[in-house]
């Protein structure tokens, strides 16, 4: 199990809680989280000149990436699977029931279309991103990309 470094800054007035800052090193934990999912040893990782990096691996029926743009605060991770190719059957009805489940059952991640493919799709800057949200993150995109990938595509595939 791998130990996250974290640092103690200790309060100049002494009285007060300390304040506790993380140093959190992004890439280790989303290296360490997808070979927990990874079901076929399918990983594979691209890093970047600018500090950027991208990770696809197989979970269940799908395959998720996860991109992280750089290492400050500002960057982004951004986590997706695509489910369904476009043009579907019956879009107006599919909108419609991705929107539902928008609302009802994708906690922090959320139905999109990218390229002519729905994808379910969660992005976050680093700013104070603990490695249980980063966890979190990549394992809620994966299991609902998963969970729905089939039954859509059964539902509304290729019109």
């Amino acid at each position: 199990m791998t130990s996250y470094q974290e640092t103690l800054t200790t309060n100049p007035l002494g009285d007060e809680l300390s304040i506790e800052t993380a140093s959190i090193n992004h890439v280790e934990i989303i290296e360490n989280v997808i070979s927990t999912l990874d079901q076929e040893n399918s990983a594979m990782v691209s890093h970047g000149t600018g500090g950027g990096s991208l990770w696809k691996f197989k979970y269940g029926s799908v395959e998720v990436f996860v991109q992280l743009t750089g290492t400050s605060d500002e960057d982004t991770i951004t986590i997706w699977s695509a489910v369904l190719k476009l043009p579907a059957k019956d879009e107006t009805r599919l909108m419609r029931y991705l929107l539902e489940l928008n609302c009802s059952s994708t906690f922090e991640a959320r139905f999109g279309i990218i390229e002519n493919q729905v994808v379910v799709i969660s992005t976050r800057t680093l700013a104070e991103l603990s490695p249980g949200e980063v966890s979190r993150l990549i394992t809620i995109v994966a299991t609902i990309a998963d969970n729905n990938d089939e039954a859509l595509q059964a539902e509304f595939g290729v019109a």
